[in-house]
């Protein structure tokens, strides 16, 4: 009788309390570092889609100005839309023409995840990248890109 007792006090197996509070602490530990690292990956994400987005404008409203003899008047984002399909896709960041004129042009791209605009500005010539922080957003700190 004594030696079943001791054969099934032995056999039982299992995690004791301890053990278990162990085991939630690290989980909880690991969370607690990883979520806020997470989230900014999807900020980058956010931001580096407009990027594109506002770049591929850039390179359409080029293809824009060759076929209208070199100019970039009457430039609408329907008009780059047609050109480009891509420029459709408005759910990561959404595309804007600001302004086009003959020798000039501005477009921006407002990144959906930070609110972040991504503005490309074209003058005789020479290109100006910008970034608009939205909201203290530390990805975008209002400097060229």
């Amino acid at each position: 009788m004594l030696y079943r007792l001791r054969q099934s006090s032995t056999d039982e197996g299992g995690f004791t309390l301890i053990e278990l509070l162990v085991v939630i602490l690290i989980i909880g530990i690991l969370a607690a570092i990883a979520i806020p690292a997470f989230l900014s990956q999807t900020q980058k994400a956010s931001d580096s889609a407009a990027k594109t987005q506002v770049g591929t404008m850039e390179t359409v409203m080029e293809t824009y100005a060759n076929e209208h003899s070199g100019a970039f008047t009457g430039a609408t984002l329907g008009e780059l839309q047609a050109i480009e399909p891509t420029l459709k896709d408005t759910t990561t960041a959404t595309p804007s023409v600001v302004a086009a004129g003959a020798t000039t042009y501005e477009v921006e791209s407002v990144a959906k995840g930070t609110g972040d605009q991504y503005k490309i500005t074209y003058n005789n010539g020479t290109i100006t990248r910008t970034c608009e922080n939205a909201g203290g957003n530390t990805v975008c700190k209002g400097k060229t890109w």
